[in-house]
């Protein structure tokens, strides 16, 4: 079994980029060491999907676990595959499954939270 630390792990060594929502999001993943990320918060869904679909042709989106990142994701999801953008849904998948984070912005919290490194519960991480 594979820990959240270890997907953090593969995800930096990977060259995927990783769009958020906002700012707050960025940063949490940038202090886990994570850098390449695109931040669309304030830019309307169609200029954001056109500056990733010109410059990306991978990408894994994390928006937030709630209603309303759920939401998100849906729209750039189908929004970015129309345009030709490969969605890796691998880490999202996981976060949903093996997690209680909801929010992005959260997870520097929840990576040093006692409940999670008791139970350090996690799947496969395939190579990205």
């Amino acid at each position: 079994m594979h820990s959240l630390l270890e997907w953090i792990d593969e995800i930096k060594k990977s060259d995927c980029t990783i769009v958020v929502e906002g700012i707050n999001d960025k940063n949490a993943l940038a202090s886990e060491g994570i850098l390449n990320i695109i931040a669309i918060s304030g830019m309307p869904i169609h200029k954001a999907v056109e500056s990733i679909a010109e410059i990306k042709k991978e990408v894994i989106i994390l928006t937030d676990l709630d209603k309303e990142g759920k939401k998100l994701y849906s729209i750039l999801r189908h929004q970015l595959q129309k345009h030709g953008v490969k969605i890796d849904t691998s880490f999202r998948e996981f976060l949903f499954k093996e997690t209680t984070l909801t929010h992005i912005e959260g997870l520097t919290h929840y990576l040093r939270s006692t409940s999670y490194k008791e139970s350090n519960i996690g799947a496969p991480v395939p190579k990205l």
